[in-house]
């Protein structure tokens, strides 16, 4: 019987500019401007995929020949392999084998015919398989010498860290499917700098990838130990940490439940560090309700987080630290009001510090570090407990509007670190430090609800804000208010619009859809683009390939808030967004909410990417003005009328209808519309301002820092004078 001819290996664009040494974008150039470019032979009209060994005579035809390097070809042959079902987590082992060869004896097993390499191959894996033992034995076939010579090459060529870091890109990081998130390297090591001392002992009950134990190796531990669930995860972390933490430091790895199934039973560290799962009800409640784990109290179903608190206390020397990343809700759900009680009555809650929202994922809420230490029995149960709360911390400069990887790790890391440090050195003395960190003692703290958020407790701390800086604050904010108030008036007072008559003034109308059909203005967005598509595209990101530094992006929310362009993409979501160009008239798709709705593009959009969320009108400028153009779009009647939905408004720009007007009285009207919107953006900056001032000012009377005037000082606001008016006919008579 005949075999079925084998699967196409197929490549992204974004592989294809890999194996050529090019950008993204000359890939898409290409793929315009020569009609012998390969068609696609899969995917679909966003994601194209192209047969690799078409791609390639192409390239050879035109003298382009392979630059890829060897991470880069690693890459390309994994994603083949992924192709035919095959994925990267066997490979793991393969890494680990091959760093421990001289780059000699990788030349000779590159050189071999492709039977022997993958005999050489099976038994090198099985060299190393007891790194994680009660893992399934990996078996290399015929199908897999491309991936095996890519792999050796690369170790030889570049390095097994970056080998490792290849294969890593396909494997479970931040997966949503598996519960996987890796904890990024800034918070990993702040974690890990957050334990007193030099720990030689470390356990990581969850380890992940082992982001949090290779903090605990550069930070001197010398015992490694690590357990994960997913048996690819605790594979990597025990190639990655065998890798990185060099001679004299042991590692082990196990697999398995750390709660259900606990392979350290034995093991007292000298620290713990854990960014357990979230919000798991299946973590063992009904199995384990006599463990002897449970020393402040049993978790509830809800309350896995606990369980993997007291986990981590189990496993600690005495004096012993544990460091754990939480969730916000975990300080004070009523359900473990009682063991946070006796965690703290205990002494064993040391500090607990509240993180930026992006600081991990979720990204969109701000996580919570507890710092934990195992009571000594000869030592008196600490009397307080420290709070640090940095999530209103601005995210770093020059990171555009993106949540992840905009948190300013270096003033985070500073704020908790500094106010940790201090806190240890000295409990009782501690200092509060105003609306950042401040010690509340165990009394305080063991209310009827025990809730041990930070900014509960930081915030409160108004007596600690020095009374001239507020006033300063306060008097700053109200000459800022001031100045905008006068910028009004003198706005409002150069305006004059003149009634049309007795009768309000008509004209004939064209809708976009018709102007744009006449040549007068064209109607650009952004084409969606797959799911696939992006995370191929991803994956040269991760790599630090493909084009380059990319323009920002301007998104409807930009245009909400009224700043520039904040958004970020990706080359093959670049390739499908309009460049901005000043005079183009922007409109967000989604008219509700709050905020202007459109604006006209200047010299700060120039050159800028169009946002998913808006829709752009290019005016012909010999037949349309903009602001004119910006003024009858963005009217209420006209978005009203053209717009589908009921909570949500999203516009059809071709509905929408504009006036046929000579050029020169556009401008006229234009005109008007631009003084309109510069009166609209001072009216919200004044208003702004006034909430700030009010703000300060409230916050300085009911914290102490700020007295009122004595009477008789300043006359009463009109408002004020008679708050509620005398009933009709006993008013008084002037």
């Amino acid at each position: 019987m005949p075999q079925p001819p084998p699967p196409l290996a197929q490549v992204t664009a974004a592989e294809i500019s890999r194996i050529a040494g090019v950008t993204r974008a000359t890939v898409s150039n290409w793929r315009r401007r020569h009609d012998d470019f390969p068609a696609p032979s899969g995917g679909t009209d966003s994601s194209p995929l192209y047969d690799l060994e078409e791609v390639r005579a192409w390239l050879a035809s035109r003298g382009q020949h392979t630059a890829a390097t060897p991470s880069g070809e690693l890459r390309t042959t994994l994603r083949l392999r992924e192709q035919a079902g095959a994925g990267a987590s066997d490979l793991l082992v393969l890494v680990l084998a091959a760093a421990r060869r001289p780059a000699e004896d990788l030349t000779r097993l590159l050189a071999l015919p492709d039977a022997d390499l993958v005999k050489q191959a099976n038994d090198a894996a099985a060299g190393v398989a007891d790194v994680v033992p009660d893992t399934e034995p990996v078996r290399f076939t015929a199908p897999d010498t491309a991936v095996l010579r890519a792999l050796l090459l690369c170790v030889r060529d570049e390095s097994a860290q970056t080998a490792l870091g290849v294969l890593a890109e396909r494997e479970l990081e931040d997966s949503a499917a598996s519960g996987a998130y890796r904890t990024p390297a800034p918070l990993a090591d702040l974690l890990a700098r957050l334990v007193p001392g030099s720990p030689a002992r470390v356990l990581d009950p969850a380890c992940g990838s082992g982001t949090l134990l290779t903090a605990a190796a550069a930070r001197g531990a010398r015992e490694l130990y690590g357990q994960d669930s997913l048996p690819v995860q605790a594979r990597r972390t025990a190639v990655g940490l065998t890798l990185t933490a060099g001679e004299g430091t042991d590692v082990t790895v196990r697999t398995g439940d750390s709660l259900r199934a606990d392979a350290f039973p034995d093991l007292t560290a000298d620290a713990v560090l854990c960014n357990p799962p979230y919000g798991d009800r299946d973590w063992g409640h009904d199995e384990l309700a006599y463990d002897s784990r449970w020393a402040y109290g049993f978790p509830p179903r809800a309350e896995s987080e606990l369980a993997w608190v007291q986990h981590a206390l189990a496993h600690l020397e005495p004096g012993g630290h544990a460091v754990l990343l939480l969730p916000p809700a975990t300080a004070s759900r009523s359900s473990g009001r009682r063991i946070r009680a006796e965690l703290i009555r205990s002494g064993a809650l040391r500090a607990v510090a509240a993180l930026p929202p992006g600081a991990a994922i979720p990204l969109h809420i701000g996580l919570q570090v507890w710092v934990l230490q195992r009571p000594e029995p000869t030592r008196p149960a600490y009397q307080s407990v420290l709070f640090v709360d940095t999530a209103g911390e601005p995210s770093a400069p020059g990171r555009g509007g993106s949540r992840s990887g905009s948190v300013d790790w270096a003033r985070v890391t500073e704020q908790i670190l500094s106010a940790w440090t201090a806190y240890s050195a000295d409990p009782d003395g501690f200092e509060a430090r105003a609306g950042v960190a401040r010690a509340v003692s165990v009394v305080d703290l063991l209310d009827e609800v025990v809730d041990v958020t930070p900014a509960r407790h930081v915030r409160a701390s108004q007596a600690d804000i020095d009374p001239q800086d507020l006033a300063r604050e306060a008097a700053a904010a109200r000459e800022g208010l001031a100045a905008a108030v006068r910028t009004v008036t003198d706005l409002v007072g150069t305006a004059s619009w003149d009634a049309a008559g007795a009768s309000a003034r008509e004209w004939r109308t064209a809708t976009v859809a018709d102007l744009a059909r006449g040549g007068a203005l064209k109607v650009l967005r952004a084409v969606p683009v797959s799911p696939r598509a992006m995370a191929a595209e991803a994956e040269d990101a991760e790599a630090g390939a493909g084009g380059g530094e990319r323009p920002p992006v301007l998104t409807g929310g930009d245009i909400a808030r009224g700043t520039g362009p904040t958004g970020q993409a990706l080359d093959v979501q670049a390739e499908q967004m309009p460049e901005i160009a000043a005079g183009d008239v922007l409109v967000r798709n989604l008219i509700s909410g709050t905020g202007p709705v459109a604006r006209v593009a200047g010299e700060a959009e120039a050159g800028a990417l169009l946002g998913a969320g808006v829709h752009l009108f290019r005016p012909d400028p010999a037949r349309l003005d903009p602001w004119f153009l910006l003024g009858f779009l963005s009217s209420e009647a006209n978005l009203a009328g053209a717009s589908t939905g009921s909570s949500s408004l999203h516009l059809s720009p071709g509905r929408l209808r504009v006036p046929l007007l000579p050029l020169e009285e556009q401008r006229r009207y234009g005109e008007a519309f631009r003084h309109v919107e510069a009166l609209r953006e001072q009216a919200r900056r004044a208003r702004d301002l006034a909430e700030e001032t009010a703000r300060l000012v409230s916050r300085g009377l009911t914290g102490g820092q700020l007295v009122p005037e004595p009477a008789g000082d300043h006359p009463r606001p009109p408002h004020s004078q008679s708050p509620v008016p005398a009933p009709e006919g006993k008013r008084k008579k002037s």
